[in-house]
C-alpha cells in the first residue's frame, strides 16, 4: 500500500518567506549602519555626549599714560545652555527665567539668534553668587543649563573716566548686522561708548573654545580639548589718573557747593577738559552727571537703568565733546586777537567806557563803567562796552573768520564718538535757520560770545591751548599707543598739527598779559589764585542761558612763561565763572603740578558731610 503525503499549507510557506525576507533585510540593514555608516553613527553618538563651549576671549588692559590700570578683568560667572538631545524644554527655560530674572521670550530670543537650537548659548553674564547656588541646587530639574567662568570687564575706579573709557555690553541684533561680516557672532562683548567702543577690534582679542564631554543634565564632566583666547591688545592712554581724580573731586565737591551754599540748585552739571597744549594731549576729561560702568555687566538691571535714563541732566552725555554752550566773555580772546590783527585797535589806544555802547545801548553786568580803559584792563576786568566796540569795527564777516581760524564750528577731530562742531555766528546760518537779515545789535552779542556763539569744553581747551602755545592748534588725542599682549608696541599717536592761527609776537603778548592779569589780585578770578606759587594766564566767562540760570565758565594755562597744562571748566547754572568754574581749575592746577592742596570752602563741607554719614561708634566705621 502506497501512502501519500499530506500537501504543504500554502499559507505557512508564505509567512516562512517572509519571516525569512525580514531577516535578511535586517541583516543588511545591521550590516550597512555597522560598517558603511559606522562611522557617521558613531560621530553622532559622540555629538551626544561632547559639546564645543566657546571660551570669551579676555578684553586689553586700559592704562594711564604712568601704566596704571583704569580698566582690567575680573574672573565671573555665566550662565550657558548646552542642549543635548533635542532643544531645551520649555519647562527648563521657565525655571531659569524665574532664577535669572528674564523673560522666557528674551532666553528664546538668544536661542534663536544663535541659528539652531542645539547650538551652546550664553543666556547671562556676570551672575552672583546668589543665581549660581539657585542653579546647582536644582541642578536636576534644569538638564543642559550649565555655569560657566568667564572674563567680566573690571573698571577700576567706578565711575572714573567713565564718559572717556565708556563701557560695554552684548551686541545688539543691529550691531550683528553691522559688524557679521567682521567676525562678530550673537552672545559677544562689545564696547558700547567711548573708548571701548571706538577700539573694540583692537582690543576685544580672540575667542577660544573647549571640546567638553558632558552627561545627560548638561553638566561637563571631562576636558576632551582646548583651545586658549587670545588676549586683546591694551590701551596706553595720555590721560594722567592723579589729575582726573583730582579733577573728578574738586567737579563733585563744587557742585555740591554750589547747590547748598551759593544757591545754585540746579548746578548739576558741568565738564573740565585739561589737555598739554604743547601737544594736544588730553590729560584728564570730566563730565557730570556720571555713572558706574560696572552696572552694564551682565545686563543692566531695571532700577539702575532708570535712575540713570530718568535724571534730566542725562548721565550719559558726555558734556567734554557733545555739549554746547555760548562760550561767553572766552571769545572775547578771538574777538581781541582779530581787533589787533586787523588794525583796528591797538594795545595802547583807550575808549571810554560810559557803562553802556553809544550806538546800540548795550552795557556791562550790573551797569559797571570803567571809564577810559586800554586792551590789557578791557580783558582783565572783561569790561563788554570795549568788546562791543571792537565787534564793530572788525564786522561779523572777520569776527567768523577768526573764529573759525581758532578751530571754533568744527569738530576738533578727536577720536571719540559724537563729536559736536559748536555754531560759529554768521549771515549764512541765520538767514537759512530763520530767513532773516544780520543785524548789528548780533555782532555785538557775538563780539563777547553770545547770541548765535556755540562751542564745546574741549574747542574752548583748544582755543585757550593756542594762546598758550604760540597759536598752533593741535589735534587732541587720548590714546598714546597700543600695545599687543607681550609688550610689543603695535601702533603709536604722535602730536598732529591741524592749523596755526597768525598772531604777531607783539599782539600775542598783550594778549597773554591781559589774560595772566585776570589771576592777579585785581583780575576778576584773583581772589581764587591768591597765593598761588605758579603763574596762571586765564579768563572768566559768564554766559546767559535762556533755559536757566547763567553757565559758568573758566579757562586757563600754566605756568605763564613754559605752558604745560591748559585747562577749560563750565558748570551749568553755575553762575559767575570766577565762583563756579574758576576753583574747580585751581584744584586741577594744583594735581598738575603736584602743589599741595589748598582747603576751600566746598573741601570744607565736603568733609562735614563725610563726618556726618560715618557711624558714631568709631567700632563701625
Amino acid at each position: 500500500m502506497v501512502m501519500v503525503g499530506k500537501k504543504a499549507n500554502p499559507r505557512l510557506e508564505i509567512f516562512t518567506y517572509f519571516i525569512i525576507f525580514v531577516m535578511a533585510v535586517l541583516i543588511a540593514r545591521m550590516g550597512y549602519l555597522q560598517i558603511a555608516q559606522g562611522v557617521y553613527f558613531h560621530q553622532q553618538a559622540e555629538d551626544n555626549r561632547i559639546r564645543l563651549m566657546p571660551m570669551m576671549a579676555p578684553r586689553g588692559v586700559i592704562y594711564d599714560r604712568d601704566g596704571t590700570p583704569l580698566v582690567s578683568n575680573r574672573p565671573g560667572f555665566s550662565v550657558s545652555l548646552v542642549p543635548m538631545t533635542g532643544p531645551i524644554p520649555d519647562t527648563v527655560l521657565n525655571r531659569l527665567s524665574t532664577i535669572v530674572g528674564m523673560k522666557v521670550e528674551d532666553i528664546k530670543a538668544k536661542i534663536k539668534q544663535q541659528g539652531s537650537p542645539l547650538a551652546p548659548v550664553r543666556i547671562k553674564d556676570d551672575v552672583g553668587q546668589d543665581i549660581v547656588s539657585k542653579i546647582e541646587e536644582r541642578r536636576g530639574e534644569m538638564p543642559g543649563v550649565v555655569i560657566e567662568i568667564q572674563s567680566v570687564r573690571n573698571y577700576v575706579n567706578k565711575e572714573l573716566g567713565v564718559h572717556l573709557l565708556g563701557y560695554v555690553g552684548e551686541i545688539s541684533e543691529s550691531e550683528l548686522e553691522d559688524r557679521k561680516n567682521d567676525g562678530y557672532q550673537s552672545g559677544d562683548i562689545v564696547g558700547k561708548f567711548g573708548l571701548e567702543k571706538v577700539y573694540d577690534k583692537e582690543i576685544r582679542g580672540i575667542d577660544g573654545g573647549a571640546q567638553v564631554e558632558v552627561d545627560v543634565t548638561g553638566r561637563p564632566v571631562r576636558m576632551m580639548g582646548k583651545k586658549e583666547p587670545v588676549l586683546g591688545n591694551s590701551l596706553v592712554l595720555t590721560i594722567d589718573s592723579r589729575i582726573q581724580k583730582a579733577a573728578e573731586r574738586a567737579m563733585d565737591n563744587q557742585l555740591n557747593y554750589l547747590q547748598k551754599r551759593l544757591g545754585n540748585v540746579n548746578a548739576k552739571a558741568g565738564a573740565a577738559v585739561v589737555m598739554n597744549p604743547q601737544t594736544g594731549e588730553i590729560l584728564a576729561m570730566v563730565s557730570r552727571p556720571a555713572f558706574n560702568p560696572n552696572l552694564f555687566n551682565g545686563g543692566i538691571s531695571v532700577k539702575d537703568w532708570q535712575a540713570i535714563n530718568d535724571n534730566p541732566f542725562n548721565p550719559m552725555q558726555n558734556r567734554t565733546i557733545n555739549a554746547e554752550y555760548p562760550p561767553g566773555s572766552a571769545f572775547k580772546i578771538v574777538t581781541g586777537a582779530a581787533a589787533l590783527e586787523l588794525g583796528k585797535v591797538t594795545p595802547e589806544e583807550k575808549i571810554l567806557d560810559t557803562g553802556r555802547h553809544w550806538i546800540i545801548p548795550k552795557g556791562n553786568s550790573h551797569g559797571a563803567a570803567l571809564g577810559w580803559i586800554d586792551f590789557n584792563v578791557a580783558l582783565a576786568k572783561s569790561d563788554n562796552v570795549y568788546f562791543y566796540e571792537m565787534g564793530n569795527r572788525i564786522g561779523i564777516d572777520n569776527l567768523e573768520k577768526w573764529a573759525r581760524a581758532f578751530g571754533l564750528g568744527a569738530p576738533t577731530g578727536i577720536n571719540l564718538p559724537h563729536e559736536s562742531e559748536g555754531l560759529v555766528a554768521n549771515r549764512k546760518y541765520k538767514e537759512e535757520v530763520y530767513g532773516e537779515d544780520w543785524y548789528l545789535s548780533e555782532t555785538f552779542d557775538a563780539a563777547i560770545g553770545q547770541g548765535f556763539q556755540l562751542a564745546t569744553p574741549l574747542q574752548m581747551a583748544s582755543l585757550i591751548s593756542q594762546v598758550a602755545n604760540g597759536g598752533h592748534r593741535y589735534r587732541p588725542y587720548v590714546v598714546s599707543k597700543i600695545i599687543s599682549p607681550n609688550g610689543d608696541t603695535v601702533k603709536t599717536f604722535a602730536p598732529e598739527v591741524l592749523g596755526n592761527v597768525r598772531i604777531s609776537e607783539r599782539n600775542l603778548s598783550a594778549i597773554r598779559n591781559a589774560l595772566k592779569d585776570v589771576t592777579s589780585p585785581s583780575g576778576t578770578a584773583g581772589y581764587i589764585f591768591e597765593g598761588f606759587p605758579v603763574p596762571i594766564a586765564g579768563k572768566t566767562s559768564t554766559a546767559e542761558n535762556p533755559h536757566g540760570d547763567d553757565h559758568g565758565w573758566f579757562v586757563a594755562y600754566g605756568p605763564f612763561d613754559n605752558p604745560t597744562v591748559a585747562v577749560a571748566v563750565v558748570i551749568e547754572q553755575g553762575g559767575y565763572g570766577s565762583d563756579a568754574a574758576a576753583p574747580i581749575a585751581r584744584k586741577i592746577m594744583e594735581a598738575a603740578f603736584n602743589l599741595p592742596p589748598f582747603k576751600d570752602a566746598a573741601d570744607r563741607l565736603a568733609e562735614e558731610e563725610a563726618a556726618k554719614s560715618l557711624p558714631a561708634d568709631p567700632q563701625k566705621r
